[in-house]
């Protein structure tokens, strides 16, 4: 199970795409591919999460690295490349922001 943890210092991706609803669940599966046959398998990677909001309008990917050079590292590999260009037709609009985790709150057991 992925663990979000303030004291990891790991950086964080939260890419969300603007899609038709038609393309919602195909953006959402070409993510999915490319994490498990390349993503999960390049150094640094942690974890991704696929998040499909309820009105079909956006697919959010939220993506944990060890550092921010796996990441640089990841966009430069030209298979990934081509997995970016191929969702990012789909997309009307996508908004990716880099983040650091400063707190998680959990419910009391």
């Amino acid at each position: 199970m992925v663990k979000i943890e303030p004291e990891r210092n790991i950086f964080t991706l939260i890419n969300t795409f603007e899609v038709e609803p038609t393309n919602q669940q195909i953006v959402a599966n070409l993510l999915e591919d490319a994490t498990e046959k390349l993503i999960k398998h390049l150094p640094g990677f942690v974890s991704a999460s696929i998040h499909q909001s309820f009105d079909g309008k956006y697919v959010t990917n939220y993506a944990q690295w060890e550092s921010e050079i796996h990441f640089r590292s990841m966009t430069k590999n030209l298979e990934m490349q081509a997995h970016t260009k191929e969702i990012q037709a789909l997309a009307l609009s996508t908004l990716p922001v880099f983040y650091h985790v400063t707190y998680v709150g959990e419910a009391e057991s």
